[in-house]
């Protein structure tokens, strides 16, 4: 395992972020990291710009930010220096602080990336983990949608973290940017060396799932603002199929989160009955199995083609049985469905041990036999705590009391 640490040795950050990424200012200037290209019209059009001027100025802008990867409005060369500077004074290109990495000895990568508050910069900066799981033909980026969870689930580190705030959706891209930028994803970049990054003409970032600190749809509407950067077609262009929403339940947000953004869906299953769903995963004491399967059965553009992933967790004497895995056929039934079985990755203090690797096997057969694909995950990046369900940042929650105080309020 190789394990940087960026603050004590080589600021990457600073070094590679331009005048634009950190440096504070005696105003307050727009970051247009995570705004849609309605809003970023709308701010030049209130600079006085004409229609036709900010719809043009627009495109340039979302092609140097997505497409070039810029942090510095100096490098868009084909903008005069007169409207660099009207940028330049308004308009700032944020990028997350990058405090740690560390690789794994399989080659997965696990960031710290430090946010400030922006809405409050007089409040504490928070941290977040963001990881970067390679393989020879493709690369998955796992993003975090928020600080801490309010979630709980008992076999997850990120649940014993309380709720710090939300991710607002420039920050929930700015973790896709930094990864690119540090990946050598961006024309002129260099990939690194140390750890498996795919090679040639292949994107470092091919796939992104939301499925780090945080439950999405809790914080719907940033991470669907964001999903929609991540897809289009003219910026990071990642098709809707390479990216994955998954969600532990929160059963009304998911036929909008269909509707809305057409990306992929994967559901924390992890139990086949209310009872014991209701310790592993609590939330669904509020949307139970049977509302939660209607919603998927529902979910739009579900077919054979676009099938969603139930996530399984296998705990050793707890949900492993060859009882739960014919249940789980039987939940399964007329939803087109793939299910992914996952090793438990311990962290410390947990309550939980991972199944034997010949009750996975028996697990995974009589699925496989019910004719249901059921790939077992291979546990990636756990000797850097970076592996599904071992996230955790040391960022705490506020009273209110405290940030008020903090605010000036």
């Amino acid at each position: 395992m190789v394990s940087l640490d960026l603050v004590t040795g080589k600021n990457l950050a600073a070094e590679k972020s331009g005048p634009d990424h950190a440096a504070s200012s005696s105003f307050a200037r727009t970051d247009l990291v995570g705004l849609d290209r309605a809003e970023i019209q709308k701010l030049l059009v209130s600079l006085g710009l004409d229609d036709k001027e900010a719809r043009m100025r627009t495109r340039q802008l979302w092609n140097w930010i997505y497409v070039n990867g810029i942090t510095d409005f100096e490098k868009m060369s084909n903008v005069s220096k007169a409207t660099r500077e009207l940028f330049l004074a308004n308009f700032s290109l944020k990028r997350p602080e990058v405090i740690s990495e560390q690789v794994s000895s399989d080659g997965t990568r696990k960031w710290l990336f430090r946010f400030k508050d922006p809405a409050n910069p007089n409040l504490p900066p928070v941290d977040v983990e963001t990881v970067y799981i390679p393989e020879p033909s493709r690369g998955t980026l796992c993003v975090s949608s928020q600080v801490g969870c309010t979630l709980t689930c008992s076999f997850c580190h990120t649940g014993t973290q309380r709720l710090v705030r939300n991710l607002s959706a420039g920050e929930i891209v700015g973790q896709v940017l930094m990864a690119r930028e540090l990946l050598g994803d961006f024309p002129g970049g260099t990939r690194p060396v140390n750890g498996l990054v795919p090679r040639g003409e292949t994107r470092a970032i091919t796939n992104i799932v939301m499925m780090g600190m945080g439950e999405p749809l809790y914080n719907f509407e940033n991470v669907k603002n964001a999903m929609l950067i991540f897809s289009d077609g003219d910026g990071l262009s990642i098709s809707k199929r390479r990216i994955t929403l998954s969600t532990s339940g929160v059963v009304p947000q998911i036929e909008a989160t269909g509707k809305e953004t057409g990306v992929m869906l994967a559901i924390s299953l992890h139990a086949v009955n209310d009872e014991l769903r209701n310790k592993l995963v609590p939330i669904n004491k509020k949307w139970p199995i049977k509302e939660l399967l209607l919603a998927c059965k529902n979910y739009p553009g579900v077919s054979n083609a676009r099938r969603i992933t139930f996530e399984y967790v296998m705990l050793k004497g707890v949900n492993d049985s060859d009882a739960d895995a014919r249940e789980l056929v039987r939940l399964l039934a007329n939803i087109p469905a793939k299910i992914n079985l996952i090793p438990f990755n311990p962290w410390p203090g947990s309550p939980y041990e991972c199944s034997d690797w010949e009750t996975i096997e028996r697990f995974s057969d009589i699925v496989n036999k019910a004719g249901y694909a059921s790939p077992v995950r291979t546990p990636r990046g756990r000797d850097i705590f970076a592996a599904c369900g071992q996230l955790k940042s040391e960022s705490e929650r506020l009273s209110k009391k405290k940030r008020d105080a903090l605010s000036g309020a």
